[in-house]
């Protein structure tokens, strides 16, 4: 209940909306709606000089001296506040560190089934109907359909997932008897029909840890059991061992009473994570955004009644609504991944730290190649390093073969460029052994560009500048980038040439040319086109892991944290496209690639071996990475970036200025890059500055706006945060024109 208000003070409720504002507004709080609003919740109110009805969220309730110029807040739709105390101190935070609206934030974490107003997750629920209790003595069923109506005889209601899963009959022979009015169906509130149940598994045998995760899981344990925040940076060699170390940790928060977040950087992991975990642990739920929005909105609700030990999932996980959270792990921490590239542009595994700050919890950052800003905080003592140097038994590192593909002949002449004759030779090997393989090319479609021999235009997207990739199975270009596609022309539509060529390749290209090779093995391929359907993931690792799949072909879905003790051979085809990138972590990308993949083999009895097929096998970036030599790399690497003022030495933003105008765009930065410098000398006592730009970004037309940035490097952030809203505060965009804001950027382009 709130507080009496005194005569010449009123009650308002601050709240902030799904924009791009960096203020809250003030609401008159009616005396009927007092006892019912509360921080957290959601409310209608009036908005702009139109008052067209809107949803915010209430994120402060104050007294002030009376204002009748203050709207009216309309109604509370919630009926419990959606979001923590606490969750809405990290949200502020982000929105004031990464200069975007609040409420946009608080949008973003809250699922959408909660956001649409959705009381809750609904279960289609199957009975029997009356025409069947009265007339279906007379009337002669499939097979099938029989199946359904004796399981309903055992069990009634029932769930339509349930129902198809315990007949054996899928949900189409359920619909038709629906169709013709045999079966009814309704639905209710899935927490009116089920108890909360997980999933088990039997407990695997008993791990001895060796004696580096014994004293990497003390130091981490310790720090648990004090309850105070710490953040580890765990450093440990492919199959070190790392997610036993993570086990060891989570169990000691179990013990205190307390949860766990586990954070990972691709969806795809999730499966084998949450295998492994719940062989150790039951109360276990996921949450990432490809998810049906039922099961991510019942997983959110048990996450925030405190009925979950463990969260596991991608970079949003790091907002999971823990009531008593006391761990959080991200495993492969240099992954960019972790990088949002919509608003709020957040980095999971930086707010994770911060977020374990406030809550004064200890915090685990796991890799085998920690990311550059990491390693430099680890160096400086605001992390700790902990030190796994040794796959686990004692196994060797695989040993890795450089191929000069200018030099190394082709498996055969279709496929220069591609397979060499030396990788040819470690497949079948492999093979031989009853091996399997991972071939790891990151690049989908079949040709990645077509281009004319005579005018040598290349087939580019009408709505980007870049050019799009063939797709052989559904014959089709796509761009990548935007979604774009159209069918492939039979002449060039520059000079009409009719020999158009396909050029460059992809994993669908690699699928079928290792077909071609070894027809009688089992060959699968795991991209973004490849596993578009829920389940497609788990499917084809599943399959994997259990001997029925020879040769895995895929991107970086395959690349990394994947334990298959059986693979004996692991072959990167062409890592240089992602060294030649605009970027300035365009090396310490390709190090990491090379050495998550490489890490792939070699884990079980049996010796891996690793093939770099490159055109430039002398880079630094190839050589440390085939040594497996993280130290070396990061020693020459980091002084590069610290001669020219990057990060980890200092703090950097992105400006993009985009319009479907490319005049517009560039009076606009043009502008904007003036005020910045006037901002410079105007800010008191400001610190090493740099400001690059403004040019044309490295793709100028991207989904039909053209883009002009803007870099600056500042000493702090604190300094790149005033200078940033001391330019911007004095100009304001036309209509047409965005300006997008990237603080820590990880995409340059």
């Amino acid at each position: 209940m709130n507080p009496i208000v005194p005569n010449n003070l009123e009650l308002v409720a601050d709240i902030v909306f799904d924009r791009p504002l960096r203020k809250a507004f003030s609401y008159k709080i009616p005396p009927d709606l007092g006892d019912l609003i509360s921080m957290g919740k959601r409310v209608k109110v009036p908005l702009g000089k139109g008052n067209k009805p809107a949803i915010g969220f209430c994120v402060e309730i104050k007294n002030i001296p009376s204002d009748p110029k203050l709207k009216t807040i309309t109604s509370i739709l919630d009926d419990e506040p959606l979001v923590s105390p606490h969750l809405l101190e990290f949200t502020k935070w982000i929105a004031d560190y990464y200069l975007c609206g609040w409420g946009q934030v608080l949008q973003a974490i809250v699922p959408a089934w909660v956001r649409s107003g959705a009381s809750g997750p609904k279960i289609s629920m199957i009975d029997l109907s009356e025409k069947f209790q009265l007339t279906s003595a007379t009337k002669k069923f499939s097979r099938l359909q029989m199946l359904v109506f004796d399981q309903l005889k055992l069990q009634r209601p029932i769930s339509i997932k349930e129902l198809c899963a315990k007949s054996g009959c899928n949900p189409s022979v359920v619909n038709r008897l629906i169709e013709t009015e045999w079966l009814v169906k309704y639905f209710i509130e899935e927490n009116q029909s089920f108890p909360v149940e997980f999933d088990t598994i039997t407990p695997s045998s008993e791990i001895h840890l060796n004696q580096d995760q014994i004293a990497v899981s003390k130091a981490i344990t310790d720090q648990i059991n004090t309850g105070k925040f710490s953040s580890f940076l765990l450093h440990g060699v492919t199959g070190s061992g790392k997610t036993e170390v993570y086990l060891e940790a989570i169990e000691a928060a179990i013990k205190n009473g307390r949860q766990a977040i586990v954070m990972v950087p691709e969806i795809s992991l999730t499966p084998q994570t949450v295998y492994r975990f719940k062989k150790r642990f039951s109360k276990i739920v996921v949450l990432h955004s490809n998810l049906r929005e039922a099961e991510r909105g019942k997983n959110w609700r048990l996450v925030a009644d405190g009925k979950v030990d463990v969260v596991i999932g991608a970079r949003s996980t790091v907002f999971a609504p823990c009531p008593n959270l006391g761990l959080i792990i991200i495993d492969e921490e240099h992954e960019n991944s972790f990088k949002q590239d919509n608003t709020p542009r957040y980095h999971g595994r930086d707010i994770a730290v911060k977020r374990a700050r406030m809550l004064d919890i200890p915090i685990v950052l796991g890799s085998a190649t920690p990311s550059f800003e990491s390693w430099h905080n680890a160096c400086r003592n605001n992390y700790k390093i902990l030190n796994l140097p040794k796959r686990v038994r004692d196994l060797p590192m695989p040993p890795v073969h450089i191929v000069d593909m200018k030099t190394s002949p082709p498996a055969s002449p279709s496929l220069r460029g591609m397979i060499s004759e030396d990788l040819k030779k470690g497949i079948k090997h492999a093979l031989n052994q009853n091996g399997q393989v991972m071939l790891f090319l990151n690049r989908r479609g079949f040709h990645t560009f077509i281009q004319c021999p005579n005018c040598k235009t290349v087939e580019n997207c009408k709505h980007c500048d870049l050019a799009m990739t063939f797709h052989k199975r559904k014959n089709i270009l796509l761009c990548h980038h935007c979604g774009n596609e159209k069918k492939p022309a039979n002449r060039c539509e520059t000079c009409k040439t009719e020999t158009i060529q396909f050029k460059g390749m992809g994993t669908e290209k690699l699928e079928e040319e290792i077909s071609k090779l070894f027809p009688d093995k089992v060959i699968r391929r795991m991209d973004s086109d490849s596993t578009t359907k829920p389940g497609s993931h788990e499917y084809i690792l599943k399959a994997f892991r259990e001997g029925l799949v020879n040769i895995l072909v895929g991107t970086q879905m395959i690349a990394k944290g994947l334990d298959f003790p059986n693979v004996l051979l692991v072959g990167v085809i062409n890592p240089d496209t992602g060294i030649h990138i605009p970027d300035f972590r365009a090396s310490e990308r390709t190090f990491q690639l090379l050495s998550q993949v490489a890490g792939r083999t070699g884990r079980g009895d049996k010796p891996g071996m690793v093939y770099f097929q490159t055109y430039y096998p002398e880079h630094p970036a190839i050589v440390f990475a085939a040594k497996h030599d993280f130290i070396s790399f990061v020693g020459e690497e980091i002084n590069h970036r610290k001669s020219l003022f990057f990060p980890p030495f200092c703090r950097l933003a992105r400006i993009v200025i985009r319009s479907k105008s490319a005049e517009a765009a560039a009076t606009f930065s043009d502008e904007l890059g003036e005020q910045l410098r006037i901002a410079t000398s105007e800010i008191k006592g400001a610190g090493k500055l740099k400001i690059l730009g403004p040019a044309e970004a490295p793709v100028f037309k991207l989904k039909e706006y053209h883009r002009f940035h803007i870099q600056l490097h500042a000493e702090n952030h604190t300094l790149l945060h005033n200078l940033i809203q001391a330019a911007l505060g004095k100009m304001k965009p036309a209509a047409g024109l965005e300006v997008v804001v990237d603080i820590d950027p990880y995409n340059l382009l």
